[in-house]
Formats: structure tokens, C-alpha cells, sequence
């Protein structure tokens, strides 16, 4: 079965283009111009891959990813937008995408993104992630509801921060290769990607602050120690 992308994009020039391209490479395409149409089109169309415009008329791209995240949790979104901040980037990691594609862009890199996700997805699927509770310190990691609960909150996840997380509490007081986890999580090293890894590991600190015994360091030119202390 062809994989199924909802395609949400309001410039139709440009939909045109990327609907038509896509399913010459035998993709199944539901393109939507409409952001407030998109909840009612998922549960129908029950899609592989999201592709999603940020700026859309009615209801943004952030606002839609999250919504999409609470009915289904794995499916894998690709942002695409004409915005160049790096604060933009954090948001739209924030709000549950996977992956990031800058305007304007070409049909070759958008393909190899949407190929890359579902590859990444179905190992995802196909592995299962655990679904016990982890203990950090006074944190608790709870897989199969994307949740980090401390003392004082619930941290509701994303499936990326989540994948990140467990790669690194998998290996905790133990050196994590930089590489390996890219790899594990992204699926390539790219120049790109590394820079949103960053991103998350930012995120996790912050996540992990309460507790004075957790150190997420550094290792230039190595990758992560993840040190939790008591877990050892």
C-alpha cells in the first residue's frame, strides 16, 4: 500500500507542485488548504505522514500540530515555513513535529524527509518503545504517556523529546556517543539535525532542573554523560 500524506498548504501554486510530485513517486496524497478542516481529514484519512505549513488561515501550523499529537501520538509531522529564527524551530519542536524543511525548498530534500520519517517510524513501531516506568532521580520517565513526573508537575513530552530522553536514560552514568544517538533518533548525523539535537538537549535541562543530582554534560567531540545520582 502507497504511504498516505495529509498535505497541508494554503499557497496553491505551490500545492499543485508538491501534491503532483508526490504522487508521481506513488505516495497517496490528501491535500488540505484549510487549517480548520485538518482534525475532521485525519480521522478520516487516517494518514502516514503529515507535511504542514506553519502560516495558515484560520488555525496556525504550531496550534494544529498539537492538536494532531493528542489523536495520534506517532504520527510523524514535517513543518515546512518560510520563518529562519531558531526560536521558531524550538516552537515547532515544542508543539510535537519531527522534522523542519525551510521555504523554499526542493522536491528532492522533501521527499528524502518524508521517506527518512516513515522508515524511522515503522523501526520505531516495529521495536516498541518500553513502556515501564523509569525512575531519574526524583523524576519519573512514563513512556507509554509520553509524561516526566517530578514532585510539583506532570512534563507532558513529545515523541522526540521522549525518544531523546530514553536514548539517554537507557545510558545513564554512562557516556552517550553523539553520533549514535543522532543516528538512533534521527536516522543521519546531518549538519541539520545535530543543530536540533541541540535543541533538545536545551529542553531536557530544563526539564530535568528540580533535581540538583542530575547533570546532562557535554562532551565536546564525544556526545552526553547523563549522571543521575543514586541510579547508579
Amino acid at each position: 500500500m502507497n504511504p498516505k500524506i495529509l498535505y497541508v498548504e494554503d499557497e496553491p501554486f505551490l500545492s499543485r507542485i508538491v501534491t503532483e510530485t508526490l504522487q508521481q513517486q506513488n505516495f497517496t496524497v490528501h491535500h488540505e488548504a484549510d487549517g480548520s478542516k485538518v482534525i475532521d481529514v485525519l480521522n478520516r484519512f487516517q494518514p502516514d505522514i503529515c507535511v504542514l505549513d506553519i502560516m495558515l488561515p484560520g488555525v496556525d501550523g504550531y496550534t494544529l500540530c498539537r492538536q494532531i499529537r493528542v489523536r495520534m501520538p506517532l504520527l510523524p509531522v514535517i513543518f515546512l515555513t518560510a520563518r529562519t529564527e531558531i526560536s521558531d524551530l524550538v516552537k515547532g519542536f515544542a508543539a510535537g513535529g519531527t522534522d523542519y524543511i525551510r521555504k523554499p525548498f526542493s522536491m528532492e530534500e522533501l521527499i528524502i524527509r518524508i521517506k527518512n520519517q516513515i522508515e524511522l517510524t515503522s523501526k520505531r513501531n516495529g521495536n516498541q518503545m518500553v513502556s515501564e516506568e523509569v525512575v531519574l532521580g526524583n523524576y519519573r520517565l512514563v513512556p507509554s504517556r509520553y509524561e516526566l513526573i517530578s514532585t510539583t508537575k506532570v512534563i507532558k513530552l513529545s515523541q522526540r523529546d521522549m525518544e531523546v530522553l530514553s536514548f539517554l536514560a537507557s545510558n545513564q552514568n554512562h557516556v552517550t556517543d553523539r553520533r549514535e544517538l543522532l543516528l538512533s533518533v534521527w536516522g543521519d548525523d546531518s549538519f541539520f539535525n545535530s543543530r536540533t539535537l541541540d535543541v533538545y538537549i536545551r529542553k531536557i535541562r530544563k526539564y530535568l532542573s528540580e533535581d540538583s543530582g542530575i547533570e546532562l554534560i557535554t562532551l565536546k567531540g564525544k556526545g552526553y554523560l547523563f549522571v543521575v545520582d543514586g541510579n547508579n
